[in-house]
């Protein structure tokens, strides 16, 4: 199974680079100064789960690539899918399946218009991980690391039961799923509460607990996304909500989305594919959301001075 992994970036780096360790076939598709990197220091990836210097990985730049490969691994940042679909258009023939890993809904939509609905895949990731100041791939805690697909009617096709088995040997908490739909909707819940609460906030999850009316708004913005949820059909489960709320509840925790830390470091963000897209829908369905609007419109305020 030939893979193209989009990006060597904090996500694409380390699922493609595990997969690459294990012996799979993984090109990476990179722009030229990753390519530069990616040659002359190799794929580095330091991580609590064991080190590893992946020498000239295989590696691919857009004008030249030519060939169709069995799986395309998107691990883009929203904002940037456009330029990816460009980039990977050429690889992707009648049997490529596109596994897309980027946070919200916004982009299965995209994908499907320019691919066809019947090519691309539901997916979704879980890993803290980061690109240090050398470009190493740094995965920062231990026991979180998941990569979850399947087929978005719920089916266990082939094709999905293939990618699981060339996947497995990774070791990087892949696995099929029959309800990616639910889940791709749980984790969008999770990530627009925790964006919306810590970046307009400008704290983490603990300090916003220990400040007036910190606990009811951050409860009150969970239960906006859970209502936008309900109203598409995908009512976050019991086991869900209990595990969400352990996070969000806990006194002193230093949770923070990685939006609020795009905020800290005046980078980019993508309020609109996460916090945006929620509230579109949420409007659509006629779902009343002042605290994601107030937040939403606090993330569009920095992007304006960031020009």
């Amino acid at each position: 199974m030939r893979i193209l992994v989009v990006g060597a970036g904090a996500i694409g780096g380390y699922f493609g680079g595990r997969l690459l360790q294990a012996g799979r076939d993984v090109t990476f598709l990179v722009r030229a100064k990753r390519a530069t990197e990616l040659a002359r220091d190799g794929l580095v990836i330091k991580s609590p789960n064991g080190d590893v210097t992946l020498e000239n990985p295989p590696a691919v730049q857009a004008d030249t690539l030519k060939e169709k490969f069995d799986v395309v691994l998107l691990s883009c940042k929203a904002f940037d899918l456009d330029d990816a679909i460009e980039s990977f258009a050429p690889a992707v023939g009648p049997q490529t399946v596109i596994l897309p890993l980027l946070n919200g809904m916004r982009h299965l939509d995209v994908l499907d218009d320019r691919f066809g609905r019947e090519r691309v895949i539901g997916g979704q990731c879980g890993i803290a991980a980061t690109l240090d100041e050398n470009r190493h791939v740094v995965q920062l805690t231990p026991v979180f690391q998941s990569l979850t697909f399947g087929e978005r009617d719920g089916t266990m096709s082939d094709r999905v039961q293939a990618i699981a088995a060339n996947f497995a040997p990774a070791n990087i908490g892949s696995q099929a799923s029959d309800d990616i739909m639910q889940e791709m909707w749980e984790k969008w819940v999770l990530l627009t509460t925790l964006a919306s609460s810590t970046s307009l906030m400008r704290a983490p999850v603990g300090h916003i607990l220990a400040a007036p009316g910190g606990r009811d708004f951050i409860l009150g913005v969970r239960d906006e996304c859970i209502s936008v949820a309900r109203a598409a059909g995908y009512t976050p489960r019991e086991a869900f909500l209990s595990r969400i709320n352990g996070m969000l509840m806990t006194e002193g925790s230093p949770l923070t989305a990685s939006m609020f830390r795009d905020i800290k470091a005046g980078a980019r963000t993508e309020a609109d594919h996460v916090v945006g897209d929620m509230i579109a829908r949420g409007d659509a369905a006629k779902v009343p959301l002042p605290k994601l609007k107030v937040a939403y419109t606090h993330l569009k305020a920095y992007e304006s001075q960031r020009g």
